[in-house]
């Protein structure tokens, strides 16, 4: 485990078992990186880290570079999440972002993205997923300016930020574009995991890196179901080959 700050404050993710395995939560502030093949729940759980915040009078943003806001309101509304409350008081707003404007949306994140941050005094932010800002960007200088520069204001605005992005199939504990990683304080990649039988496949869940805090290292079953994800943090450990 990392050594742990006393003194950190910990922001709960809303998943019970998640937070038990970070020790109450994402520490306040961190760029947390949920990486994982299609299909493993990374808008699930950006969306009920949103709804944990509104619980708690934290007010939240999802900058969505793939779904359209109905889509997404939909699929929140699916787990029984208040969001369209939360959307009529403004204490969650939604800001699409076209990811083939490359160029205008680095200006936007550079010069309008700070301003509207600190008008909304967000607690939470959602960026989901960068994966599609760098894969349409043959320029790794840029996409690396971008992404960085994505963190830096999110940091700025004192909010805790998630970053989903999608897994390489060849090296699913790793982005697809191999740059996130870098950028985040802390990296949770959900995957998949066959069975004893192998046939059977179930979901995985592991912590690989939370700056400045204890965490579980362990690969633990976790559940998608009709009130969201549930991770069984008393599980039996899987094993780092899972």
């Amino acid at each position: 485990m990392n050594e742990s700050n006393p003194a950190e404050e910990k922001v709960p993710t809303g998943i019970a078992g998640l937070d038990e395995m970070l020790g109450g939560g994402f520490p306040r502030g961190h760029v947390v990186l949920v990486t994982g093949l299609p299909g493993t729940g990374k808008t699930c759980l950006a969306l009920q880290f949103l709804s944990a915040g509104l619980a708690r009078k934290e007010k939240g943003l999802f900058l969505s570079l793939e779904e359209d806001v109905p889509e997404l309101l939909a699929s929140a509304r699916q787990f029984g999440w208040p969001v369209d409350d939360a959307v009529k008081s403004k204490s969650l707003q939604f800001l699409r972002l076209d990811p083939k404007e490359t160029k205008q949306n680095l200006t936007r994140i550079q010069g309008e993205l700070p301003k509207q941050l600190a008008a909304l005094g967000v607690q939470r932010i959602v960026v989901d997923s960068v994966s599609l800002l760098n894969m349409l960007s043959d320029d790794e200088p840029a996409r690396r300016t971008t992404l960085f520069t994505l963190a830096a204001v999110c940091r700025q605005a004192g909010a805790t930020t998630l970053l989903t992005a999608e897994a390489d199939p060849q090296h699913p504990e790793i982005s697809r574009d191999g740059l996130s990683e870098y950028v985040a304080d802390g990296v949770v990649v959900l995957g998949y995991n066959r069975g004893d039988d192998g046939r059977r496949i179930g979901l995985a869940l592991r912590i690989l890196k939370m700056r400045r805090t204890s965490h579980a290292r362990s690969v633990q079953p976790y559940a998608i179901g009709a009130r969201g994800i549930t991770v069984d943090a008393k599980a039996v450990d899987f094993g780092p080959g899972a």
